[in-house]
This record gives structure tokens, C-alpha cells and sequence, in this order.
């Protein structure tokens, strides 16, 4: 599916840009700190590690997956666990979407645009892949 692999790759290019930042500096995005939205205060602060790592740098490690299981090959693939796996990736992504958004709302008051991409792109991805049939999960028919 042509759809899931750009999305994929669309979350990697937003991945690799909140890496940047988050390592360069927030003033380094191009986004805008006026009240609620400030990029700035979402990826300093703690909620931005997960276990000592970067959340940004967790996104490139998912993306990066996702692009090879959502690619025209990991499609083909007749290997059972690959359809499986790519399912369940982007569930418990999509889990880990949520606390972020969670800690963005509750936690910290502010939301990062860019952030809020990827939640958005993971989300899509979510719907696309529960759209799909049973066997191109590769569970059958």
C-alpha cells in the first residue's frame, strides 16, 4: 500500500527534523511560542525521554521500521509475522501517541506542532491498517 510507505516516510522526515532539534537546540524549529503551542517547552523537558532516551530519536528508530514493513516488498512478503508485526507496531505506537499527547495537554500545558504531526501521521496509519483485510495482515480469510 503505496499510502502507508509515504506516511512512513513523511514521519521519518518529521522524526529526523525534531532529532535535529532536540540535539541543536529548539531554536532551531520553525515553529511559533505563542501560548499554548511551544515546541520549545515540549521537546526540553523530561516527558521528552523515555528510559534516558530522546522520544525524537524513538520516532526515527519507528519510522525508520515502519518504512521497511510498510515498503512494496514488506506488502509482498509471504512471511506470516511481517503483516503481523506491522499491525501490531503501529498499535502500540499509537498507544505511546497517546501518552505523549497526554503528557503535551496535562503535563505541560503546551503542544509542539511538529509533535502533533507525527501524532497525526501515526494515527493515520492506525486507521489505514485497521482497514485492511485479514489476510493482508496475513491471519486469513
Amino acid at each position: 500500500m503505496p499510502t502507508t510507505w509515504s506516511l512512513s516516510f513523511l514521519g521519518l522526515g518529521l522524526s529526523i527534523y525534531l532529532t535535529i532539534a532536540h540535539y541543536a537546540g529548539a531554536h532551531v524549529l520553525a515553529c511559533s511560542s505563542t501560548g499554548v503551542i511551544n515546541c520549545g517547552v515540549v521537546i526540553t523537558s523530561p516527558e521528552s525521554y523515555v528510559f534516558h532516551i530522546p522520544v525524537a530519536v524513538l520516532g526515527l528508530v519507528a519510522f525508520t521500521g515502519l518504512i521497511v514493513i510498510n515498503s512494496p516488498w514488506g506488502w509482498r512478503s509471504p512471511l506470516r509475522w511481517v503483516h503481523q508485526f506491522r499491525f501490531y507496531s503501529i498499535v502500540a505506537s499509537t498507544f505511546f501517541v497517546l501518552y505523549l499527547i497526554y503528557c503535551e495537554i496535562i503535563k505541560l500545558n503546551h503542544i509542539c506542532e511538529y509533535c502533533t504531526f507525527v501524532h497525526i501521521v501515526t494515527l493515520a496509519l492506525l486507521i489505514i491498517l485497521t482497514r485492511v483485510t485479514p489476510r493482508q495482515l496475513g491471519w486469513g480469510e
